[in-house]
């Protein structure tokens, strides 16, 4: 008879302090208990089998725990420069274990190996702690649970769409059963498709926790990295490198579905998908790293999109197989992050126009015509794919779209948009004059300048002495703040000078910046938007205000989670973070302003 467990706590409530694994083909989030509460597969877009984070029936469904008997203390960091995390889980009575998370990557037979398969090593560190070992995948969003076979060695959970084998080395019986035992040595779980291991389990664990450290090691090796933050710039670059879908070089814009800008607000969105925009950036960030590898991956992914729009319209984001159409719906099994739904599958965002998005294809490109380092450096022919992108951005820049905020219910001639397909134009001109193409680079250097002169006079508002977020327009908008990021006009320019001010009287609570002030379909905005507290630093940084740069910068990185990781928002009086996690678009942003106000490195050699 199986006695009661009573030392186990209950669940921890749901938040954002969350560890990542992954290996360039899926994910996973594990609280700081140990606790694997969300992990999509077959890939980042898939059906969410660990979705404790947001909710169910059952708090404990939907979950992959390793607890501890009386837990008294947890501790999470990860080895450092590399994905692999380690948890640590203490006792009241001074025994403790480890738990040491990773999905396998390394080279192999000259390829990456990058199975689908979370790997969990378990190790007592003092004493004989007890603990219990619950995996309780669901299906179907949760609405179904799996048929259960189990061998000598194994278990498999079995679903209409897939099937997962966990091996272990621990006792079948009490893993099924999730029956509390002691843990007097080492026992490892790897969780994955429906296939035999060619070696043994223990050993297999051991070998792929080696190679993968290995690997991660060598990867931030050779990361150009600015002298100051060093640890933040590092882990923000290795979660970049954790949102490529390295299948396709698709890259995501955040691992999470629904999880609120703002409690209790319905700005909920499913962000497991490639915006060209996001990942633009994710690019540009990695790159000034000397990551040009993620790049290359993405340039793959990145051409087929092109040439599937036969220089017409391109849709802001695909799914990470290139799909195209990604409908959106409710899932009414969970009930979301907090109890705070809805949870959305599927993003509707795929039917918007956003003129933005030439920019960002050209943009995303450009340093393949200049960097001497790459294995496939673009040519002629990948440049007259992307004359196509310029005419459709020279066509079509001055029309109205959903911006860069995508929003739903309102059009305008968006100021951010206008800026980005001027930007394909521009480096349309500098790849041209790379190429040796004089005539194409004189046609383009002329559509950009009478593109760029409409641009800071349309949309400069006299009446508010800024620049504002659509042409004749009066509301301001963090995005114009693009404006010198992307090279259209001078930081010293007067008009600029005044934009910022304006933007920081209006949109900023304190050091955070908002995107909009404007209402937009579900009010005006609560939380501040990472990324857009970045284009403040850098501008500040720009316009000889480095000291004011940095100290917002430490606040931004106080901000962060204890694994060093940012959502989509913070809020201003709580500090806490929101929306989609981890975000791309936020962890650039770390990048960028390290790069920026980092001092030389010649000053301390």
């Amino acid at each position: 008879m199986n006695m009661p467990a009573q030392g186990f706590a209950p669940p921890a409530a749901a938040s954002l302090s969350l560890g990542v694994v992954g290996n360039c083909a899926f994910s996973a989030l594990i609280d700081p208990h140990g606790r694997v509460v969300w992990s999509c597969l077959p890939r980042f877009d898939g059906d969410p089998v660990f979705h404790a984070l947001l909710g169910g029936d059952d708090a404990e469904q939907g979950a992959f725990a390793i607890e501890i008997e009386d837990l008294a203390e947890a501790r999470q960091r990860y080895e450092p420069n590399t994905a692999v995390l380690v948890t640590e889980l203490w006792d009241r009575h001074g025994n403790g274990l480890s738990i040491t998370d990773f999905a396998p990557r390394f080279l192999s037979r000259g390829r990456y190996f990058r199975p689908t398969q979370l790997v969990r090593r378990v190790r007592p560190l003092k004493g004989a702690p007890r603990v219990r070992v619950s995996v309780l995948p669901r299906f179907d969003w949760g609405r179904s649970a799996p048929t259960i076979t189990s061998g000598s060695n194994h278990i498999r959970y079995v679903g209409e769409q897939q099937t997962l084998r966990l091996h272990t080395d621990a006792s079948i019986s009490h893993v099924l059963a999730r029956e509390p035992f002691l843990l007097v040595r080492e026992h490892n779980f790897m969780l994955g498709p429906d296939e035999t291991l060619e070696s043994g389990i223990g050993d297999t664990a051991r070998h792929f926790e080696q190679e993968t450290l290995s690997y991660w090691r060598g990867w931030s090796q050779r990361l150009a990295v600015p002298l100051e933050w060093q640890d933040a710039v590092i882990r923000a670059a290795i979660t970049l490198k954790l949102s490529l879908y390295e299948d396709t070089g698709a890259i995501i814009a955040a691992m999470t579905t629904s999880i609120p800008e703002a409690p209790g607000t319905q700005r909920n969105w499913d962000y497991r998908y490639c915006w060209l925009r996001d990942a633009f950036f994710v690019v540009r960030a990695l790159n000034s790293l000397s990551e040009v590898g993620t790049m290359e991956d993405y340039l793959r992914w990145l051409s087929n999109v092109v040439m599937g729009a036969r220089g017409g319209h391109i849709q802001p984001l695909h799914g990470i197989g290139l799909e195209r159409e990604l409908p959106e719906s409710i899932c009414d099994t969970l009930p979301g992050y907090r109890g705070m739904g809805p949870v959305r599958v599927g993003n509707q965002a795929q039917e918007h126009f956003q003129h933005d998005v030439y920019g960002n294809v050209v943009l995303a490109a450009a340093q393949a015509f200049h960097d001497q380092r790459l294995l496939h450096r673009a040519g002629r022919a990948e440049f007259e794919q992307l004359e196509a992108v310029g005419e459709r951005a020279a066509s079509i820049y001055d029309q109205p779209d959903a911006g860069m905020w995508e929003l739903r219910t309102r059009a305008r001639v968006h100021t951010s948009s206008a800026l980005m397909c001027w930007a394909a134009c521009d480096r349309l001109a500098k790849i041209a004059h790379t190429l040796e193409l004089p005539d194409r680079a004189t046609h383009w250097a002329e559509r950009a300048a009478t593109m760029r002169e409409r641009i800071l006079r349309e949309s400069w508002s006299e009446e508010r002495q800024a620049f504002a977020e659509s042409f004749g327009g009066r509301d301001l908008d963090a995005s114009v703040l693009l404006m010198v990021e992307v090279g259209m006009i001078d930081p010293m320019d007067p008009r600029f000078i005044a934009t910022l001010a304006a933007l920081e009287k209006h949109l900023c609570d304190g050091p955070y910046m908002r995107r909009y002030e404007a209402a937009d379909d579900f009010g005006k905005p609560e939380t501040a938007f990472n990324i857009c507290t970045f284009w403040r630093i850098d501008a500040l940084a720009r316009t000889g205000r480095a000291d004011e740069a940095r100290a917002i910068f430490e606040t931004m990185l106080a901000a962060r989670n204890p694994l060093g990781m940012l959502s989509e928002d913070t809020h201003a009086t709580t500090g806490e973070m929101w929306g989609n996690y981890p975000q791309t678009y936020s962890m650039v942003g770390i990048i960028n302003a390290a790069v920026r106000l980092s001092a030389r490195w010649d000053t301390v050699i």
